[in-house]
């Protein structure tokens, strides 16, 4: 079984599927909604059939593997396939960006950047899954959350049921992201630079690759930090100043 799971070309076919998933949401679930929205709703819906399901694929992966879980042993068969599953996704999502949103240069350098570290991960030097996927469990943890949040985000001006679940998920994506990713994630890559930098994978992962992954990692780590800092005080600004306004 695992020497036919290694013969099928899982990426095209993941490829494929995520786009049929954005064409069916563009075509059917979002076809009334105004055009800008529609793509974007439609990119959610995409992300959503890939965050849950990929936290799900990459947490048995990590915990089935029969190798070692070494920040650079060689990759297993379902690591790899769950690698191919989410390079299919940032790519189907990258063509969305090129050709709805193509002034969207900071989505379009993190998709970019992605793809780098999981097809060099897979496809170049076939080793260092563990880490990588352990990250994307991490990140995708509150994907389900997140697009439900950006959904009812884009529809709240329109739907006052959207409006009323924007306002009640805020604080609790906030809190789950901010534990996943300030808290969890930058715990676990400073763990991760910690083994790379002693040269324990210089034999397998060269130094000129583990150290443009651990650029794109820790940027993406900030960078998310920075995101989240930012919707906090947003809210704080605006509980603030509704304050006032129920004392009157």
């Amino acid at each position: 079984m695992e020497t036919l799971v290694l013969h099928i070309p899982t990426l095209p076919i993941f490829f494929l599927m995520f786009l049929f998933i954005y064409l069916f949401a563009y075509c059917i679930i979002f076809r009334n909604w105004v055009p800008k929205n529609r793509a974007e709703g439609s990119s959610c819906f995409m992300s959503l059939a890939h965050g849950t399901p990929a936290v799900f694929l990459a947490t048995h992966a990590l915990l089935h593997s029969q190798t070692p879980r070494s920040f650079s042993h060689a990759n297993t068969t379902s690591q790899n396939i769950v690698l191919d599953y989410s390079i299919a996704y940032f790519l189907a999502d990258l063509l969305h960006y090129l050709v709805f949103l193509p002034n969207e240069v900071l989505f379009i350098a993190h998709h970019l950047a992605t793809v780098f570290v999981f097809a060099t991960c897979r496809y170049v030097v076939y080793h260092g899954a563990f880490p990588i996927l352990v990250l994307l469990v991490i990140a995708e943890i509150t994907s389900a959350c997140q697009n439900t949040w950006i959904l009812s985000k884009i529809q709240m001006a329109d739907v006052p049921m959207a409006a009323k679940l924007y306002e009640f998920l805020r604080p609790i994506f906030f809190t789950f992201y901010s534990i996943a990713r300030g808290v969890c994630g930058s715990a676990f890559v400073y763990k991760m630079g910690v083994y790379y930098v002693s040269g324990a994978a210089d034999n397998v992962i060269p130094r000129w690759l583990w150290l443009s992954w651990m650029l794109v990692i820790v940027t993406a780590t900030l960078v998310s930090i920075l995101w989240i800092l930012d919707l906090w005080m947003d809210l704080y600004r605006e509980r603030t100043n509704k304050a006032p306004e129920k004392l009157r």
